[in-house]
């Protein structure tokens, strides 16, 4: 008789392309399967929190946090053409914004303090910003000096018609275009406006100061941004600048404002505290998709990854190091997060997820693949959000599904699961530890919430001063079958009609909402067991689950799911919540196993009850 303990799932679930590397020290804390449940930092395996119904919106929506204080933190839901906001689960204002649901993937922000800045490469960016609890106002960027560039070849000349007022500028080529008018101008290192376009080779300026002289010039510039040119693709804030990172024309630039002057892209004579103004120049496509401040200002690019150091960050101090050459999606804005000091991006492979970590021995970043070992679970990232409080990952995936990635690298754990719902989930955010989704269910946008103390998804709560059958309220569950606690037990599922269900028996307090199953199943035998591939019979005699605070178990030995009887499990579930049971499980069974890729159990529900798997210890017997 052999006896295997598995103690550990911090290897999170394994791709199937890796069950013949049993070498792997991954292999010994892995599993095949595992839905809907997260990985404990401690090693064990629990059920996930259920998803609390907070809205239902009108279509398309962007998730973006909002922290205002320790106190206010709020949640923005951008959707076409407008946005809402929310603070503990509770509406608060709303308005109208220029956005359309195509420019939603594409909507980068950042902020600072009390304003959130959107941008997108064909809208004037804006600004949202708080001015009361109930008060939101958005407003187009005050420019103090846009940043110029010289589109047209250096030949083409520029003669002013005088030096002061309305100044009519003649051009040696055709440069000038309708969309020019209202839009910023630099004659000679002197700024001002175009006022209005005559002609493609004509148009009228306004300089700021009187003119030099009236002389014929090739030192021009227009502005860099614009319905002509297209608008910033990124923006983060970074030692007291605003970084601006692409746009539409030019999209691998970089400009950084004024230090302490936001809106003030001026150069200048390139003084130390002045705007900063360059281009990454390399052997391949390098276009901006994201700018992000940490330890180094990093650009994340289509075709990799860069370094802008500097301490401070001056026109003369300023270096640009390419890193390493990963490459970011193109079709969406996927903002990298902070964890733990390091940036996690996804990768334009839409396969993978790295890790940007500087090492001081190398002193410069690497980019390691955090999903090398389950690169089954991620496809096509669309959102990530990151809740430091449990060390969770979620990302959002394409195909509507979620996975989570358990990350705590002081002990070693980098473990995959992937939750799934009845709907697809679209966006992800997270707001002071409190984790927000969008999900798509029968054709209609809701925005939910996990909450521990739920155990269902879109579910809502009640409670009532007496015993009542009928619970009201679920409109968004019309036509569903739904499953319910009442008084903390489990009742039979009930068909929502006219936004109500009738209990069999009545209850003081209830949760109603779809419920989702679990699964937890371990390697192959031949892996987990250290047995050789070989289809030799197993015969599995008794498995030990070490469960902690579980209330409902339902165990596969070979023979389909059965719900294990606890010790003191003497009570009706619809006359008192189960009790949750702390210990061993152990079960017994009989039979030989002959197909060596089948676990040698597993267990799945539905119940919405909670379940902790701490560790499974098997007993088997191999024969030749």
């Amino acid at each position: 008789m052999s006896r295997q303990a598995k103690t550990s799932f911090t290897a999170g679930e394994l791709s199937p392309e890796l069950l013949g590397r049993q070498d792997l020290r991954a292999y010994a804390n892995g599993a095949a399967l595992l839905r809907n449940v997260l990985i404990l930092p401690t090693g064990g395996v629990t059920r996930r929190p259920g998803l609390r119904h907070v809205a239902t919106l009108p279509g398309p929506a962007r998730l973006i946090p909002f922290e205002f204080n320790t106190e206010q933190a709020y949640l923005l839901v951008l959707t076409a053409g407008a946005f809402r906001v929310f603070l503990n689960d509770g509406h608060v204002a709303a308005g109208t914004g220029p956005w359309t649901a195509a420019m939603l993937p594409q909507l980068a922000h950042t902020q600072s303090a009390d304003t959130l800045l959107l941008l997108h490469p064909d809208m004037a960016p804006v600004a949202l910003t708080r001015t009361s609890h109930t008060t939101w106002t958005l407003n187009p960027w005050a420019w103090r000096a846009m940043p110029t560039h010289r589109f047209a070849p250096d030949a083409v000349t520029i003669t002013p018609s005088g030096t002061t007022g309305s100044v009519t500028l003649t051009a040696s080529a055709p440069v000038f275009q309708a969309a020019h008018a209202g839009t910023r101008f630099l004659l000679r290192g002197i700024g001002g406006t175009l006022t209005a376009v005559a002609s493609a080779t004509s148009a009228t300026f306004a300089p700021s100061v009187a003119l030099p002289d009236a002389a014929a010039t090739t030192d021009w510039e227009e502005a860099a941004f614009g319905a002509l040119r297209g608008w910033p693709v990124s923006a983060c804030f970074h030692q007291d600048r605003l970084v601006l990172g692409g746009s539409r024309d030019l999209p691998n630039r970089l400009w950084l404002s004024k230090s302490g002057a936001l809106f003030d892209f001026d150069r200048g004579r390139g003084l130390d505290d002045e705007g900063i103004e360059f281009g990454l120049m390399s052997d391949q496509v390098n276009a901006i998709r994201a700018v992000f401040s940490g330890r180094h200002l990093q650009v994340f690019t289509t075709g990799g990854e860069w370094m802008v150091s500097g301490d401070p960050l001056t026109p003369a101090s300023i270096q640009l190091t390419r890193q390493t050459r990963i490459g970011s999606p193109t079709q969406r804005m996927v903002p990298p997060v902070d964890v733990d000091g390091s940036t996690i991006f996804a990768a334009r492979s839409g396969r993978a997820l790295h890790e940007f970590a500087y090492t001081d021995v190398a002193q410069a970043y690497q980019a390691s693949d955090l999903a090398m070992v389950a690169s089954h679970l991620v496809h096509s990232p669309v959102a990530m959000a990151y809740d430091q409080a449990r060390r969770l990952l979620h990302i959002v995936m394409e195909d509507g599904a979620m996975a989570t990635l358990t990350l705590y690298r002081s002990e070693q754990v980098t473990a995959w699961t992937r939750q799934q719902t009845d709907g697809l989930f679209r966006g992800i955010a997270e707001v002071e530890g409190r984790v927000f989704c969008t999900v798509e269910r029968a054709g209609t946008l809701r925005l939910e919430r996990l909450d521990p103390e739920l155990a269902l998804d879109a579910a809502l709560t009640g409670a009532a001063a007496a015993p009542q059958s009928r619970w009201t309220g679920l409109d968004h569950l019309e036509g569903r079958t739904v499953g319910i606690l009442a008084d903390g037990a489990p009742r039979p599922p009930l068909t929502v009609a006219g936004g109500a269900v009738t209990l069999d028996q009545p209850a003081a307090a209830a949760q109603i909402g779809l419920r989702f199953a679990h699964t937890i199943e371990p390697l192959p035998p031949e892996l987990s067991q250290g047995f050789t591939t070989r289809a030799t019979p197993i015969r599995l005699l008794a498995v030990t689950f070490r469960l902690l605070d579980t209330a409902a178990l339902d165990a596969d030995l070979g023979r389909g799911p059965k719900p294990v009887a606890f010790r003191r499990l003497d009570t009706p579930m619809l006359d008192a919540p189960p009790p949750r049971f702390s210990g061993d499980v152990r079960l017994t069974t009989l039979g030989w196993r002959r197909q060596a890729m089948a676990p040698l159990w597993r267990i799945t529900g539905d119940a919405p009850l909670p379940l902790t798997l701490l560790s499974a210890t098997t007993e088997t017997r191999m024969t030749d």
